[in-house]
């Protein structure tokens, strides 16, 4: 859709050029979101993609992992090349299909942008809260802080973000990287936006005498991202327990709060099992 009261583009190049931004002014990544309704208050957008960020950096030394760029593009996202050690790499395609675009959505929207427009059902939320990543925000004013991603989105489509504020990177550790993991999705349609997706992680053992903790996110079908987290894989009932625990589903187009509750109590437990049975068949990884 056309933005037909713009009156400028301003292409970022360096940190003052955000300057710019404000209520009548956005920031632009891939703008899949941004173009599909109108907004006819706006008068200008600052586009990010001009920085030239790098997509997908691997680190080494103490921040050891991944880290990608807000303008990373879902298409850039799900080639990403496999890394010895990194069990958990099917995750990152898999949450790309739970954004059910075309070729033309893939190559335009970005991580950034699905993080920022924080609807229960984007997707990169889920990948990101999954794997403990960190966000870097350059706030306005030309401060820095790095926000969990279980905490960056607060409600339907808000957000830590302020007026003025952008969203860098996202950094997932190596810790995440070389987790097991598992992934649920549903739908009403076959195409139609995710009433629910889950995703769980069972990390590495500190120790050969230690348990692996688990985690499982629970997203898509609530308000927020929400995490249960354990020391070791739960028995079932214990994990049914914590689900019934979650406090804000909600109801709208996609589908309706009971439902959604009812498939989070069977895909949790269908994740909890799949990861059960992997660590039988092949026995606890140190």
């Amino acid at each position: 859709m056309d933005l037909s009261t713009l009156t400028q583009v301003i292409a970022a190049r360096q940190r003052s050029d955000l300057d710019a931004l404000g209520p009548t002014v956005l920031p632009l990544a891939g703008g899949s979101e941004l173009f599909a309704d109108p907004r006819p208050h706006l008068t200008g957008l600052v586009d990010l993609q001009a920085f030239g960020w790098p997509a997908l950096t691997v680190t080494d030394g103490p921040n050891a992992g991944l880290v990608i760029g807000a303008t990373c593009t879902l298409a850039e996202l799900a080639r990403l090349p496999l890394q010895a050690g990194w069990s958990a790499h099917p995750l990152f395609y898999q949450c790309c299909t739970a954004l059910f675009g075309s070729f033309k959505v893939w190559n335009v929207a970005t991580v950034g942008g699905n993080l920022a427009t924080s609807l229960p059902a984007g997707p990169m939320i889920t990948l990101a809260v999954a794997l403990d990543a960190e966000l870097l925000v350059w706030r306005a004013g030309g401060r820095n802080e790095v926000v969990p991603a279980r905490s960056f989105v607060t409600g339907n489509m808000t957000n830590v973000l302020e007026p003025g504020d952008v969203l860098r990177s996202i950094h997932v550790p190596l810790a995440s990287l070389r987790a097991d993991t598992a992934y649920r999705k549903i739908a009403l349609s076959p195409l139609g936006r995710s009433g629910a997706v889950l995703a769980g992680r069972l990390d590495t053992a500190d120790t050969a005498d230690s348990g692996r903790p688990f985690v499982l996110t629970v997203t898509a079908a609530t308000l927020r991202p929400v995490q249960l987290r354990y020391p070791a894989l739960p028995a079932a009932d214990i994990l049914a327990h914590d689900i019934a625990g979650i406090d804000c589903w909600f109801t709208d187009a996609h589908g309706a709060a009971d439902w959604r509750r009812a498939m989070a109590f069977l895909l949790g437990e269908e994740i909890r099992s799949e990861l059960d049975s992997a660590t039988t068949t092949t026995g606890a990884r140190p």
